[in-house]
């Protein structure tokens, strides 16, 4: 597997090295090794799939906090996602900044998520799917979401939202969150 770090530290595209023969190819997509040699969390406990059947459905930003944050590995297993993270870690230098890649089933990246990150994705093709594992189970007083369309964000998401939840349209802006805070 060939790690890539992004603009935002700790968060990583991971490329598959496949091996390609006459049957076509194999490839890993996870190893507890290298991602221990990487210093990245490898000890996942859940995995996950979502399904889409609309072309510009948003899932997300969402995270757990507290003892349960997670890391996630997020790969596309059909069809294509536009994925998002964006930093939430306050001592971050690189806070409220997003990252977006396209995954797809063809090019078979892969994102890490790190820890302290929202995560969410819009899928690019009717009847899309995506997988991810985490490093956590769920845990539903420790969920959490951010707005896709927060402006203290400026996502430059590639579509206008077709389809979205009543909660992922109704997380409060990222303002309106600090000021709970104060």
């Amino acid at each position: 597997m060939l790690f890539r770090e992004t603009a935002i530290r700790g968060a990583y595209i991971i490329e598959p090295e496949r091996h390609v023969d006459h049957r076509g190819f194999f490839a890993r997509v996870w190893c507890k090794d290298e991602f221990e040699r990487m210093g990245l969390n490898s000890n996942l406990r859940q995995s996950n799939i979502g399904f889409s059947t609309r072309k510009g459905t948003v899932r997300g930003l969402h995270l757990q906090t507290g003892p349960y944050a997670e890391a996630k590995i997020v790969r596309c297993t059909r069809g294509a996602i536009f994925d998002v993270i964006v930093d939430l870690r306050r001592d971050s230098t690189t806070f409220k900044r997003w990252f977006g890649v396209e995954l797809t089933a063809e090019n078979g990246k892969l994102l890490y998520v790190p820890e302290g990150f929202a995560q969410g994705y819009m899928t690019l093709e009717d009847y899309t799917e995506m997988n991810y594992h985490t490093s956590q189970y769920f845990n539903s007083p420790s969920a959490s979401g951010v707005r896709f369309d927060d402006p203290a964000f400026g996502i430059n998401w590639p579509l206008p939202a077709a389809v979205i939840s009543e909660q992922d349209r109704n997380w409060p802006l990222m303002k309106s969150s600090e000021d709970k805070e104060k």
